[in-house]
């Protein structure tokens, strides 16, 4: 009997458009902080940590902080603008729809990112927050997960790591040249395509 369909998907940039509601954060911590943070350029390269995103513009020491104020900040700015990408709903109901589960495996702080699916309507059976590259391949072998969906070479990296199948999507910041580079299976331009290529795969 072969074994139960698991898909992990990342968050940021793959199921959500967390572009208007980090930089409408950086925007608050940066008035309060002084700091003129270049928020275009800072939020068209999202998937790093955050603490890596800070690292440029703040002394080292106040970057832990930082890191702390935004999170604080996030419930009240950056949960209500930002909405599901093209094909997400679609993409969690395909694997419903092969009796799958669906576990969430993020770098997103976990209460901010639960947030984001409850005011979305986003049904998981596993949401796994603060885990980044390779240590997502720690939650994939966990639960039994066959395929990882996401937007960045680290989530690329974090797949293979668990020996799963790399399903990337182009609604991030890395081109399909890079994903490529990085290893993974398969490209699609968006979740729009994932039923279809799903359900190629598990037949």
């Amino acid at each position: 009997m072969p074994a139960p369909l698991v898909v992990g998907f990342d968050l940021d940039m793959t199921l959500i458009d967390t572009v208007p509601g980090f930089g409408a954060v950086l925007e608050v911590l940066g008035d309060e902080l002084g700091v003129a943070f270049p928020v275009e350029e800072m939020t068209a390269v999202l998937g790093p940590p955050l603490d890596l995103l800070l690292a440029p513009y703040l002394p080292a020491d106040d970057i832990a902080a930082a890191g702390d104020r935004f999170r604080a900040l996030y419930p009240d700015h950056a949960v209500a603008s930002v909405p599901l990408l093209p094909g997400a709903a679609a993409a969690l109901a395909a694997v419903r729809r092969h009796e799958g589960r669906v576990v969430v495996v993020t770098g997103k702080y976990a209460p901010n990112a639960r947030l984001h699916l409850d005011h979305l309507g986003l049904e998981v059976d596993l949401l796994e927050g603060w885990v980044w590259g390779v240590g997502k391949a720690d939650v994939l072998r966990r639960e039994g997960a066959s395929i990882y969906v996401g937007d960045h070479v680290h989530d690329v990296e974090g797949a293979l790591a668990a020996d799963v199948l790399s399903v990337s999507v182009l609604t991030g910041g890395c081109t399909r040249e890079e994903l490529v580079a990085a290893g993974t299976h398969v490209v699609l331009d968006s979740l729009d395509e994932f039923p279809s290529w799903l359900d190629a795969h598990v037949t």
